[in-house]
């Protein structure tokens, strides 16, 4: 099911991005003394208390000010907030209260979203009789808390939990399979969606940014049903003097913890870029299931060779995603498309596969006696048992003697004999290790 999505807003220099690290539990955002530094929006996944949500921070409002960065700042929490299930607002409990902060909580109260007013910096918990001043904002009680501290910010999230909404249940495993289309602007995910359905549902344009929200297509083929997902081009973050950053990424990842298969689209001409690997990451990340689509195929100047260093590139380049199958179209005349939905079918088939528990530990065994553990001094890794606790990702759980002897080169070889048996194609393999004693040990 989709996370949650809880946005932290508020005028520069308050302590969004320490609320943020905070939240997330690591030192994930910039932060500095000097107001507004950041300037693009920044994601992660949090969770409290058993609940994952998705925490976005966001550029510090500053309403009087004008200009191209102060005004896509602005768009960029505007659009944050209409996206959320529920907002962080951040004040500064040393400072009197401003014109942009009621001019933000009055934003906040047009967007009817569920809103806790945080105020931050807080001191002395005894005395919070100053805060009252917050009250004036319409958003309720201020809650007082300490992020760079971490004082009460405990209790501030047991309230944010309060107010989203509520889990859904499992939905029940169908024949639908939901598909989201990923990639930079004018990869051609529009036209390729388009080759697919065959007529132009979508709009096909050259400029970069003409999909602004993700949209559901839904298409049948025989029997089968598909739930096709277009979004938006997915930019890399905006330098300072370039507020151009994509106003719908937050729908666009969205998208992705939606979907059961992902297709990350390459553009053939422009090859594997850094913002490619970073979209084809987050995919990896959620655990999702992936086909490598490299579009514009008929723009390249081929031999009998071309396919195959292709390949090699995307390999060598999307180190991480060496599972996914690759595919190389033309969604301009439709060559090859039609392979599309049968690689997203057989990926989606792989990442629901089951090991019988006796055949996975038998693997295992297999695996040890074959290529045992390399010994850390004078300790070696023994794995007891294993059993499958999940699918979509398929995800295996180790008991182990000592998770930290577990080298990461190691579960890279016992992901490949799984691949090399049972296949697993076009799915992430998730690993997770527990401690149990040995027999007989005290």
């Amino acid at each position: 099911m989709p996370k949650p999505i809880v946005v932290i807003v508020g005028r520069p220099n308050v302590g969004k991005s320490t609320l943020f690290n905070r939240i997330v539990g690591g030192r994930v955002a910039i932060v500095e003394n000097e107001p507004g530094v950041t300037r693009d929006r920044l994601y992660q996944d949090a969770e409290w208390a058993g609940r994952a949500f998705t925490l976005v921070d966001t550029g510090g409002l500053d309403l009087r000010e004008t200009g191209e960065i102060a005004g896509g700042v602005r768009r960029q929490v505007e659009l944050a907030v209409r996206e959320a299930d529920a907002v962080l607002f951040v004040v500064d409990a040393r400072a009197e209260l401003t014109a942009t902060d009621r001019e933000v909580a009055a934003m906040l109260r047009r967007n009817n979203k569920p809103v806790l007013l945080v105020a931050n910096k807080v001191e002395n918990f005894s005395r919070t009789e100053h805060l009252a001043v917050f009250y004036e904002l319409g958003l309720g009680e201020p809650i007082p808390v300490s992020a760079a501290e971490g004082l009460n910010t405990g209790d501030m999230l047991d309230r944010l939990l309060a107010v989203l909404p509520p889990e859904e249940a499992a939905e029940a495993q169908t024949d639908q399979i939901r598909i989201a289309v990923i990639g930079r602007p004018n990869v051609g995910k529009s036209s390729l969606i388009n080759s697919l359905l065959g007529e132009e549902r979508v709009i096909v344009s050259d400029v970069p940014g003409t999909t602004r929200d993700a949209v559901d297509i839904h298409l049948q083929r025989g029997e089968k049903h598909y739930v096709l997902v277009d979004t938006a081009g997915i930019r890399r973050k905006s330098r300072i003097d370039q507020p151009t950053e994509k106003f719908s990424v937050i729908r666009s990842l969205r998208a992705v913890n939606r979907c059961e298969a992902a297709l990350v689209v390459l553009d053939a001409v422009e090859g594997v870029t850094e913002q490619d690997k970073r979209i084809a990451g987050y995919a990896h990340e959620q655990g999702k299931a992936a086909v490598i689509v490299v579009n514009k195929w008929d723009l390249v100047e081929k031999d009998t060779h071309t396919a195959g260093r292709f390949t090699e590139t995307i390999r060598r380049e999307l180190g991480f995603m060496t599972y996914a199958p690759v595919l190389f179209t033309s969604a301009l005349t439709g060559k090859r498309t039609g392979r599309v939905l049968e690689a997203v079918d057989l990926v989606a088939e792989q990442s629901h596969l089951r090991i019988a528990t006796a055949n996975l530990n038998a693997l295992i065994r297999e695996a040890l006696l074959h290529n045992p553990p390399p010994a850390q001094k004078t300790r070696r890794l023994k794995i007891f048992y294993a059993t499958q606790g999940g699918v979509n990702p398929p995800t295996f759980i180790l008991f182990v003697n000592d998770p930290e002897l577990m080298h990461f080169s190691y579960l890279r070889y016992l992901e490949n004999q799984l691949r090399q048996a049972y296949g697993f194609e076009g799915t992430p393999i998730r690993f997770f290790l527990r401690r149990r004693k040995e027999e007989g040990a005290k």
